[in-house]
C-alpha cells in the first residue's frame, strides 16, 4: 500500500472535490471522526465544513492547515470497507492526527480502489501537529498495516513494477486514464522533440495519438489537446480525454514551450549526424520497408511511417532511443523526407542516397534480429529500469524512488488536480468581482 499526504490552504476545495465523487456515485463517505452529525447521516460540502472551522480560526501561522491523504492499496487487494476503515483510523492515529477531525472518503471510478482522507494539521489551539520524519513514519505504518491484514507489500511489489513504465495503452483493460499518465507525464521529462507531430510519433509507440482542438469561449479562442487510446490497427479506441487530467505537461503551453527549448538544444546535436549515417546504412542495405525497420530498430531507432488513405507515404519520423530525440524525416535531410521511402518502397523507385563522410555509427548486435520490434517501443525504453537502482537498499529509498516515477505507486489523480485549479481560478474570478 501507497500512502500520499498532500497539504494545502484550501480545505473548502479538498471536500468539494471528494463530496463530487459521492454525488456521481463514483465514491462514499466510509468514516467520520469529530465530525458534527446530521439527523439522515448525508452531509454536504458545508456541513462538513462546520466541523473544522474552530481548528482553522484557532490557527496561527500555518500557511497550509488542510491535510489531503490518499491511501492506495494494489489493485489486486480485496479490502471491504471495514478494513477500509480500521485501517484509515490507525493510520491517522499512527501519524498523531488520530484526535483530529477527519472524513474518509471511498473512491470507485477507477480500477484501483483507493481511500482519501481530508483533515486539518492543527490542533484544537490552532498549533501545527508535527510532521518530522513524516514520510518515514508513513511507510513504517504502511508496512504494519500490510502485515496486519494481508496487503500485497509495496516494497516487493516495487521491484516489479518496472514493466509498467512506458508501456503501450492496452484500451480493453480499462482504467486508460491511468495508462496514458503513465506515458504522457514522463515522456516531455526524457525526450526532445520539436512539433506536435514528432510528440504523435513517439504516442504512437505507445497506442496513443492527441489532437488539438479550438474553441470560443466568452469571445475568446481557446485552445486545448484531447487524447485518445488507440487499437491495434492505430485507430481511435475509447473516449477523448482532456489533456488537464494528466497534469500541466500534457498541455498545449507546457508542450510548446518544450518545442522551443528542443528546437533549440537540436541545432547542433550529434545526434542527427548519428542518425543520418543509420538510416544511410539501412537504407542502402534492405529492400523493403519492414527490413529497413528492423535494422535500425537493432541500433535503438523507431521508425513511425504515416500514410493516407490510397497508401502513399507522406510522413516519416525516427524515434532514436539512444540519444532520446525525435527527428521528421525532411528534417534530417532533403533525401530522407517522405518522398524518397515512397518512391521506393510503393514505386521500386530506389532513389540514391548521398553518402555521408563521417563514420558510420556501430551497429548493436543481436542475436535474433527477426524478433525485434517495428512500430512498438524499442527495448531501450527500459533505460528508465536502470536508472531506477540507483537507490539504498532500506525501505526509504525503494520507496521515494519508485514513487517519483511510478503514478499507480504515487496513487495521483489527475482529476483532483484539474478540480483544484479550476476552484484557483473560480477564488481569482470572485476575490476581482469584489
Amino acid at each position: 500500500m501507497i500512502a500520499k499526504i498532500g497539504r494545502g490552504s484550501n480545505l473548502y476545495g479538498a471536500l468539494a472535490y471528494n463530496q463530487l465523487k459521492v454525488e456521481k456515485e463514483n465514491g462514499q463517505i466510509l468514516f467520520t471522526n469529530r465530525i458534527i452529525e446530521t439527523a439522515n447521516g448525508q452531509y454536504s460540502v458545508s456541513q462538513l465544513a462546520q466541523s473544522f472551522e474552530p481548528y482553522l480560526i484557532a490557527n496561527r501561522n500555518t500557511e497550509k492547515s488542510t491535510l489531503h491523504i490518499s491511501l492506495n492499496p494494489d489493485p489486486k487487494d480485496n479490502v471491504d470497507d471495514e478494513k477500509f476503515k480500521l485501517m484509515a483510523q490507525e493510520y491517522m492515529q499512527e501519524l498523531g492526527y488520530g484526535e483530529q477531525p477527519f472524513v474518509v472518503f471511498k473512491h470507485t471510478d477507477i480500477d484501483r480502489t483507493h481511500i482519501h482522507i481530508v483533515s486539518v494539521c492543527v490542533d484544537e489551539e490552532g498549533k501545527k501537529i508535527s510532521d518530522k520524519f513524516e514520510k518515514r513514519r508513513s511507510m513504517n505504518v504502511c508496512r504494519e498495516l500490510e502485515n496486519k491484514y494481508g496487503l500485497i507489500s509495496a516494497t516487493e511489489k516495487g521491484h516489479r513494477q518496472n514493466d509498467k513504465i512506458f508501456r503501450p495503452v492496452n484500451y480493453q483493460t480499462g482504467d486508460t486514464k491511468s495508462q496514458i499518465a503513465s506515458v504522457v507525464r514522463y515522456l516531455p521529462k526524457y525526450y526532445r522533440f520539436q512539433t506536435l507531430g514528432e510528440y504523435n510519433a513517439l504516442l504512437s509507440l505507445f497506442n496513443i495519438t492527441t489532437e488539438k482542438i479550438e474553441g470560443e469561449l466568452q469571445g475568446k479562442i481557446k485552445q486545448g489537446l484531447l487524447y485518445f487510446p488507440l487499437n491495434e490497427k492505430g485507430e481511435k479506441a475509447g473516449h477523448p480525454l482532456k489533456a488537464s487530467l494528466f497534469g500541466k505537461n500534457a498541455g498545449i503551453p507546457a508542450l510548446e514551450g518544450h518545442f522551443e527549448e528542443s528546437k533549440e538544444a537540436l541545432k547542433n546535436h550529434t545526434a542527427k549526424l548519428t542518425i543520418k549515417a543509420s538510416i544511410e546504412i539501412a537504407f542502402q542495405s534492405t529492400n523493403d520497408e519492414k527490413n529497413f525497420k528492423k535494422q535500425l530498430a537493432a541500433q535503438g531507432v523507431n521508425v513511425i511511417v504515416r500514410r493516407n488513405d490510397t497508401g502513399r507515404i507522406y510522413g516519416i519520423t525516427f524515434i532514436d532511443h539512444n540519444s532520446r530525440t525525435v527527428w521528421n524525416g525532411s528534417r534530417l535531410g532533403k533525401e530522407i523526407a517522405a518522398n524518397t521511402f515512397n518512391d521506393y518502397w510503393n514505386n521500386n523507385i530506389k532513389p540514391e542516397i548521398k553518402e555521408l563522410n563521417e563514420p558510420h555509427p556501430k551497429m548493436f548486435q543481436h542475436n535474433a534480429m527477426e524478433d525485434l520490434p517495428t512500430e512498438k517501443p524499442h527495448e531501450l525504453f527500459d533505460f528508465l529500469n536502470k536508472e531506477i537502482p540507483n537507490f539504498s537498499t532500506d525501505e526509504t529509498g525503494i520507496i521515494e524512488s519508485l514513487g517519483g516515477l511510478l503514478p499507480e505507486a504515487q496513487g495521483e489523480d489527475y482529476e483532483e488536480t484539474d478540480f483544484a485549479n479550476k476552484m484557483k481560478k473560480k477564488r481569482k474570478r470572485n476575490s476581482g468581482q469584489k
